[in-house]
C-alpha cells in the first residue's frame, strides 16, 4: 500500500496572503515619517530638552513658583539678566532651572536666548577693564625687566673696569718685584767685564819679552 499526500486545489489563496515588498517599504517609512514628526513636537516640551536664556531686559521681577500658576508658593524671584535653564514649557508658564539650583515656574514670554544688552555692555566692560589691567601689569614688568637689565649691565662695566685695575696692579707688582733681579744680573755682567778687561791686561803684560841690553 502506498501512502498518497493530498495536494491543495490551488496555491493562489497561499501567494495571496504574503505582504507586497514595496507595501512593507512604504509602511517603514510612513512610520518613521510619524515619530521624527512627534518626536520634533514632544522634544522641546520634555523636561530633559534644557536650554540656557536670560531674563529679557524689561526691568523686571518675575517670581519662581513651585507650580504653573499663581497659587502655587513663591520659592524665588528673577531680574533682568538672570540666566535660566528651560527645562519645560506649559500652557503660558515656563519650569526653569536657577543659577542656583532651584528649580520653579515662571510667567512665559519673559526669556531670551542672548543675553540683554545692559549685560552684554557690562561684560564687556569688565573685559575692558581686566585687559586695561593686564596691559598696565605687563608694562609694569617691562618697566622693571629694564631696570634690572640696566642694573646687570652697569655691573658688568663695573667688573669688567675692577678686572682692568686688578690687572695693570697685577703687571706693576710683578715689574717691581722683579726690579732687584734685573739690577743683579746688571751687576754681574758688570763684573765679569770687568773681570775679563783685568785678566786680559794682565796676560798681555806677561806675554811682552823682555830686551837685555
Amino acid at each position: 500500500m502506498g501512502c498518497e499526500v493530498a495536494e491543495p486545489e490551488s496555491w493562489e489563496p497561499v501567494l495571496s496572503k504574503r505582504p507586497r515588498p514595496d507595501s512593507m517599504g512604504i509602511t517603514w517609512l510612513r512610520a518613521l515619517f510619524a515619530f521624527a514628526w512627534a518626536a520634533l513636537i514632544v522634544l522641546p516640551a520634555m523636561p530633559g530638552h534644557a536650554q540656557e536664556s536670560w531674563v529679557m531686559d524689561k526691568e523686571v521681577n518675575l517670581t519662581l513658583r513651585t507650580g504653573a500658576g499663581t497659587q502655587y508658593r513663591i520659592i524665588g524671584t528673577l531680574v533682568t539678566g538672570d540666566v535660566v535653564t528651560i527645562l519645560e514649557r506649559g500652557d503660558g508658564w515656563t519650569r526653569v532651572r536657577t543659577a542656583d539650583g532651584k528649580d520653579g515656574w515662571i510667567v512665559a514670554g519673559f526669556l531670551q536666548t542672548s543675553p540683554p544688552a545692559r549685560i552684554e555692555l557690562e561684560r564687556l566692560q569688565q573685559e575692558s577693564e581686566a585687559l586695561r589691567q593686564r596691559v598696565g601689569d605687563l608694562s609694569q614688568k617691562t618697566t622693571e625687566l629694564r631696570t634690572a637689565n640696566d642694573e646687570i649691565e652697569s655691573q658688568d662695566e663695573t667688573q669688567r673696569l675692577e678686572i682692568e685695575r686688578l690687572t695693570r696692579e697685577n703687571f706693576e707688582l710683578r715689574a717691581g718685584a722683579r726690579w732687584p733681579e734685573w739690577i743683579t744680573g746688571a751687576g754681574i755682567v758688570l763684573v765679569g767685564m770687568a773681570l775679563g778687561a783685568l785678566l786680559g791686561r794682565s796676560a798681555g803684560r806677561r806675554r811682552q819679552p823682555r830686551v837685555r841690553l
